[in-house]
């Protein structure tokens, strides 16, 4: 069963990406931030990572760039739903986040993109 790490500051997202990835069999685990995701990836390496880029403490893009320099080959996918996003999201595809998403997204669609990570 594979692992994902969930990164984000708002727990009722945290809850519907939980409860979705659960849902299609995934072992979820989750951080409200990214200072303790970081240590949780350090204790325990998910197979895939989803961050916020926006957060309180060490804001996903620091953390994805901690993680990548840490974890080279770390499977990252990003989500934002903060203002001026866009550029937020192509500085995470640039540090490492293989896939981005603006919320709000379908959840079809992060599915899809959590399969696609998984199998390459």
């Amino acid at each position: 069963m594979a692992t994902i790490l969930i990164i984000d500051d708002e727990e009722p997202i945290r809850a519907l990406l939980r409860t979705t990835l659960e849902g299609a069999g995934y072992q979820v685990t989750e951080a409200p931030n990214g200072r303790i995701g970081l240590e949780l990836y350090r204790q325990r390496p998910a197979d895939l990572v989803i961050t916020d880029t926006l957060m309180p403490e060490l804001n996903g893009l620091n953390m994805l760039l901690e993680l990548t320099r840490e974890f080279l080959h770390t499977k990252v996918i990003a989500i934002s739903g903060a203002g001026g996003e866009k550029n937020v999201l192509d500085a995470a595809k640039l540090i490492g986040a293989r896939q981005t998403f603006q919320k709000p997204f379908s959840m079809k669609r992060l599915l899809d993109a959590v399969r696609y990570e998984l199998e390459h």
